[in-house]
């Protein structure tokens, strides 16, 4: 496992409307090596963008992302060695939850 910051990280998300939406805003976190954590919170909040912007998936408008001390932010996901785990099992509905789980690790050899 690793740690990981993220420093004042900001997600802006622009309409089509030319309203910018904000989805996470000055977002301060330190997560410990070996630290177990929980994102909790209602529909909308910044969760998944969270997780995304720490996966690589999504680039923050502001901020640092580090792991292990080096900022990420312009790292590609294939490069991070994080990975994420979705909340609907639609992915791979014929696996067992061991054989999705085990699925990418398997490809990586």
């Amino acid at each position: 496992m690793a740690s990981v910051e993220l420093k004042n990280v900001s997600k802006v998300f622009h309409s089509r409307k030319g309203q910018d939406v904000y989805a996470v805003t000055n977002l301060n976190l330190h997560i410990a090596d070996q630290e177990l954590v929980v994102l909790v919170g209602p529909s909308g909040c910044g969760k998944t963008t969270t997780l995304r912007l720490i996966a690589g998936l999504e680039q923050p408008a502001a901020g640092n992302i580090s792991i292990d001390g080096i900022v990420m932010n312009q790292v590609q996901p294939q490069d991070r060695d994080v990975a994420t785990v979705f909340q609907r099992d639609a992915l791979y509905p014929h696996m067992s939850v061991f054989e999705n789980m085990a699925f990418g690790l398997q490809l990586r050899g």
